[in-house]
């Protein structure tokens, strides 16, 4: 069995990785050259959040204890309200439940390099694939020197990212396939900055929490790195007072931090530099369908489902496609078809709820995290988790229970978010911890009578 992956990234290196485990003989095309000898990955984030779900399917091909090892536990929202003390909000009532920051180029390179340790797993850099012929399983286009190639294989597998070839192939016979395709931006982009690790590698504020500065329309979030450093991310919108479009000059981008981030600023007084450097990104969700055509060709990943970054799930929904084309290859074995379709079906539905959960959490984390019911729910919620180990937030559904589909766990942690704004709303404290878990269990029940029907 050959298979094409075209894409070098997370989701494809994973999945080259399981596949070879399983026998097949893979060739991975990747248009950028070797990441692991020259920074290519400009304009995008240097560490993102890895979770249970991805850990899962991390420990599927043996890797999960040596990728641990390189991450940085995160035990909730450290938040700084402009001009109030800041407070933390954990994830979780319950100490195991955490999520880490990890390197994105670390563990890119980790995964490259298992994949290259497997003798039946071939990748071919400054590879550009231009074309896909769907239902022969037939690839096409040019490499760095300007030469045309192609390749056959009994199945290919586009793993490239939201510019997806393998989609755009896909595209071109939207009538054949009625394929539907959206791509949504948000109003607002993002900016990366960064604080600097103190002398001998310190970290200048709180290590093991995600810190959101909240400002209604617009935040700025910083994750840790092993380095010592922060990788802080500006999310504002494009136009107005604090737009990226407005913010065209050093004194206008002085003013804005000056009256929104003077926190913030004894900590990057390089901010200015960084600002004016570093590009600009967009922010948008991807949804498309079909994801397979034929039984020969599939995509997954962003390629399928890109999601905004915030509910940190961006890269485990994707390493959760590989589990789950995984376990679609146990139940249908060498019969292609089955397996291409009923992975689609299996996924198509959780990858647009998690889109959905992220556009949500986008507003919740600039807009809510210091609203007071926003914070009573937290506090109702966090007063569960301890004192009830059967009890997940919506949070913790989508977070910390992988067993779950993102489906079932956005429908059940809406809800429950409902009920428990209407208790809060009612009583704003001293609530009967016995009584609400009550309800809650009811509501469990009603769910799960209405999810068989």
């Amino acid at each position: 069995m050959k298979t094409i992956i075209v894409g070098a990234g997370l989701c494809g290196s994973l999945l080259a990785v399981r596949l070879a485990q399983r026998g097949h003989n893979v060739v991975m095309y990747e248009k950028r050259d070797d990441m692991r000898k020259a920074s290519n990955d400009s304009g995008r984030s240097i560490n993102l959040a890895l979770s249970a779900r991805g850990l899962m399917a991390l420990e599927r091909v043996g890797l999960k204890k040596t990728i641990v090892e390189d991450c940085i536990p995160m035990k909730g929202r450290l938040i700084h309200p402009l001009g109030g003390d800041t407070f933390l909000s954990p994830y979780s009532g319950r100490d195991e439940d955490y999520i880490n920051s990890v390197s994105r180029s670390g563990l890119n390179i980790l995964l490259l390099n298992e994949a290259e340790k497997l003798s039946n797993v071939e990748i071919k850099f400054d590879y550009n694939v231009t074309d896909v012929d769907l239902s022969k399983a037939h690839i096409k286009g040019i490499d760095m020197g300007g030469n045309e190639f192609t390749d056959d294989a009994d199945l290919v597998i586009g793993t490239d990212g939201a510019g997806s070839v393998v989609r755009r192939s896909m595209m071109s016979q939207t009538t054949k396939l009625l394929f539907n395709y959206s791509q949504d931006f948000l109003r607002h982009g993002y900016k990366e900055l960064s604080i600097l690790p103190a002398d001998g590698g310190a970290f200048k504020i709180e290590k093991n929490v995600l810190h959101i500065w909240p400002r209604g329309h617009f935040m700025i979030i910083a994750l840790p790195n092993l380095d010592g450093s922060f990788t802080l991310t500006m999310f504002h919108p494009y136009e107005g007072e604090t737009g990226f479009n407005t913010l065209d000059t050093k004194d206008k981008v002085k003013a804005m931090f000056e009256k929104y981030y003077s926190d913030l600023l004894p900590f990057i007084p390089h901010y200015l530099d960084e600002y004016f450097e570093n590009a600009v990104g967009t922010l948008g969700t991807i949804k498309a369908y079909p994801w397979q055509a034929y039984g020969k060709t599939l995509i997954m990943g962003d390629a399928a489902h890109a999601i905004v970054p915030f509910y940190g799930q961006g890269m485990n929904a994707s390493f959760e496609d590989v589990r789950v084309f995984d376990d679609m290859l146990d139940l249908y074995g060498d019969d292609y078809e089955k397996v291409l379709f009923n992975f689609q079906e299996s996924r198509k539905e959780n990858a647009d709820a998690i889109a959905d959960l992220a556009i949500d959490n986008f507003y919740e984390m600039r807009d809510h995290v210091d609203d007071k019911a926003f914070m009573l729910k937290r506090k109702l919620e966090m007063q569960l988790e301890q004192n009830y180990s059967d009890y997940y937030s919506k949070y913790s559904l989508v977070t910390f229970r992988p067993e779950l589909d993102y489906n079932t766990a956005m429908l059940l942690g809406r809800q429950q978010d409902k009920l428990l704004l209407g208790i809060v709303e009612k009583e704003s404290s001293d609530w009967n911890l016995a009584d609400v878990m009550s309800q809650i269990k009811n509501l469990h029940t009603n769910f799960n009578n209405e999810s068989r029907k």
